[in-house]
């Protein structure tokens, strides 16, 4: 079947309802009169929604798909209500050579449900120059892994690469503050999960984003800063705004907990960087019309996350969760409902130049997300297709989940029911 029709869609920002026509996977016709099709989809009066989009996910494969593979991951993500996620570098091998990320490309193809898109790993300048005939959504860096020296050659480098204005997407913690205040931490000997918050402080993130902001002066390079945690570091971005072309994404974790959570569910929530001490933290309220909202989604085995907390791997599994609790604090009066499709879908779309993304108008892809406002529950990890069957959000009520997630014109994902063919 090439051609379908949703009918009786509540679209957010228009009266009445619609009906939505696509075509061999794009978008045709958006209209409130209803026609023929191969295949007609009534939603009944639920709300759709551009098709969501995660700029920042680790699924894991190659390499390490004991914890999570681009199968379950996407699996997972068209539960969640995702039609698009990009993947993080950091498998093994590191997607930063030619030959990694052409087969990175072609295990996507292979096993994914949905649109998976690769961001590139950093390397030698020929190793990124190569990658960069294929155009890579980014180049990652991590700081906390970089010297200064060479946070600026790379810099450097991806100034000079053969394509037209890159975007670094970054992983902001300064190395030097993480090693000294992970030393100090591990010789006080407590072994607590919550000392992993003070092992890599507020101010290694508030010093790596100036760091990085700096260098994105200097080499004329857009930036995007990955899992921002720091409201002080939310401070120098939004002083330097008129600087630099930067961006940033808020994790769910990092809007919804704090340090706190380490003494109710200990390294669970450990991850990178680690929930901030209250008073140093975001909250929900930071969220606004032009925020990106990106999970981290970030499994490893229970086995690994048992460990003491300096072996305890960090990450957290998040992509099935993060629509409900946004739709939640939609329910709760805290978020509005209208910026939904902007923080979850059209702003990541548009930053990361995702053509044909991002909206429900014709001409782009038949990417969408139906959801039901009103849809009460419990998170249960059990029911998860993510291989990561833990989360500080299990047992939590929500109001507000997905229905249908349709990618290219095609049913993915019904009433939690995820089609992997």
């Amino acid at each position: 079947m090439n051609n379908l029709l949703i009918k009786n869609c509540k679209l957010i920002g228009k009266s009445g309802e619609y009906c939505i026509k696509i075509e061999d996977g794009k978008i045709t016709k958006v209209s409130k009169l209803s026609e023929p099709s191969d295949k007609i989809i009534d939603v009944k009066g639920q709300i759709v929604l551009p098709g969501l989009i995660d700029p920042h996910v680790h699924f894991r494969d190659p390499g390490l798909t004991y914890k999570e593979n681009m199968k379950s991951g996407s699996m997972a993500s068209a539960n969640g209500g995702f039609t698009t996620v990009i993947d993080m570098p950091n498998t093994i091998p590191k997607t930063n050579t030619l030959k990694a990320y052409k087969e990175k490309l072609e295990i996507s193809k292979k096993k994914s449900v949905i649109n998976t898109l690769i961001h590139a790993g950093v390397n030698t300048f020929e190793n990124m120059n190569e990658i960069a005939k294929l155009n890579p959504v980014s180049y990652k860096i991590f700081t906390d892994l970089e010297s200064d020296n060479s946070l600026n050659e790379i810099f450097s480098n991806i100034s000079k690469l053969k394509m037209d204005n890159p975007l670094v997407t970054i992983h902001c913690e300064d190395k030097k503050i993480v090693e000294d205040s992970t030393e100090m931490m591990k010789n006080k000997g407590t072994n607590k999960p919550i000392d992993y918050a003070y092992a890599r402080p507020s101010q290694a993130e508030d010093t790596a984003v100036m760091k990085v902001i700096n260098l994105a002066k200097k080499y004329n390079l857009k930036i995007h800063i990955c899992h921002l945690s720091s409201k002080k570091s939310l401070e120098i971005i939004k002083n330097k705004i008129d600087d630099v072309d930067i961006s940033y994404e808020f994790t769910p974790h990092h809007l919804l907990l704090n340090a706190n959570a380490f003494n109710d569910y200990g390294n669970i929530v450990k991850t990178n960087p680690p929930l901030r001490l209250e008073g140093e933290n975001l909250s929900i309220s930071n969220v606004n019309e032009s925020s990106i909202i990106g999970t981290d989604h970030a499994p490893h085995s229970l086995d690994e996350k048992n460990n003491i907390v300096w072996q305890s791997p960090s990450g957290m599994p998040n992509i099935e969760n993060i629509l409900s609790l946004m739709l939640t604090e939609v329910n709760n009066k805290k978020l509005d409902l209208r910026i939904i499709p902007k923080i979850l879908s059209e702003n990541a779309a548009e930053r990361f130049n995702l053509k044909g993304k991002g909206k429900i108008e014709k001409g782009y892809d038949g990417d969408l997300t139906v959801i039901d406002l009103k849809k009460e529950g419990q998170f249960d990890v059990n029911k998860f297709y993510t291989k990561g069957k833990y989360s500080a959000f299990d047992k939590t009520n929500y109001k507000g989940k997905a229905t249908m997630t349709i990618v290219n014109g095609k049913v993915v994902m019904e009433d939690n029911i995820v089609y992997d063919n």
